[in-house]
């Protein structure tokens, strides 16, 4: 029941009104007995740190950030964890001393999701489309956790190499390949783990691909795509019938939301908890 001691989180970004994250934090609040209620507020252009100002006025407790404001907000806040500023992306806001901290819980989230799948990122070879803020993620993801080699493929060969050297300064070594789209042809003859890090595919464009080759799917033993919307895109469609695994996003949006739940009210979530958030983020896209 909403009374005068109630908390709130919410997230920040443009468009904010199809978001499932209400459908975590909501439903993590009703099952830890949290006084705590969770809402989308649309931020217009040009209006990002005055929009945390104004949080951070209102008492809100925590934050979250989408596109297109996760680099953006960093100079509205604090201070940034050390992970977040070596991404430059922030996407939860935690309130401290003064102001608001940045974290970035995609990373954390997409490795919890992996694991939950049975999918290991330790010594293994990727391949790594994209190099905007998801895959961005995903290359700092693979640093940590002792990967094998990333081949990172972009339409532009520019932001690719961009990519690749802050990961390799990052973690002091050659870990990162940047490559051409156009060029997976190249790729070594191996199996790999796919990362679809990519808008291509997203709702309503469901039935497109970033590659539609079917002799590169034939190199991918498991595929997981960043996207959740649709549950089952192009690129899962294209991996499975090639004989591989597909995953697609849902779980790391699930998991970066209980991410930053508990470091807005300092608990643990149990994984049966995990599992029921989950179950009505599926009810909720219809499934």
């Amino acid at each position: 029941m909403i009374n005068g001691k109630t908390r709130t989180c919410g997230l920040i970004g443009n468009p904010v009104e199809h978001t499932l994250s209400p459908v975590i934090h909501n439903t993590l609040a009703e099952e830890c007995g949290h006084n705590l209620v969770y809402v989308p507020f649309p931020v217009e252009a040009g209006r990002v740190a005055e929009a945390v100002r104004g949080a951070y006025a209102l008492d809100i407790l925590g934050l979250n950030v989408t596109v297109p404001y996760k680099s953006e907000v960093m100079d509205a806040l604090v201070e940034t964890d050390e992970l977040a500023a070596r991404i430059g992306a922030v996407n939860t806001l935690v309130r401290t001393q003064g102001g608001y901290k940045g974290y970035n819980t995609d990373v954390n989230g997409l490795y919890r999701a992996m694991l939950s799948e049975g999918i290991r990122l330790e010594g293994e070879e990727i391949i790594l489309l994209g190099a905007g803020g998801a895959a961005r993620s995903a290359a700092f993801l693979c640093g940590a956790k002792n990967a094998s080699g990333v081949y990172l493929l972009n339409r532009s060969m520019d932001k690719a190499v961009q990519v690749a050297d802050e990961v390799n300064g990052a973690f002091g070594r050659k870990l990162v390949h940047p490559m051409l789209l156009s060029d997976h042809p190249k790729l070594p003859d191996q199996k790999f783990l796919a990362i679809q890090g990519t808008s291509v595919g997203l709702s309503p464009h469901d039935e497109d691909a970033v590659i539609e080759d079917a002799a590169f799917y034939k190199k991918i033993h498991t595929g997981f795509d960043l996207i959740y919307k649709p549950f089952t895109t192009r690129f899962m469609k294209l991996v499975a019938e090639a004989g591989g695994k597909a995953y697609n996003g849902l779980k790391m949006l699930l998991y970066q939301g209980i991410d930053a739940y508990e470091l807005w009210n300092q608990v643990k979530i149990t994984e049966e908890r995990a599992a029921l958030v989950y179950d009505k983020l599926r009810r909720a896209m219809g499934l």
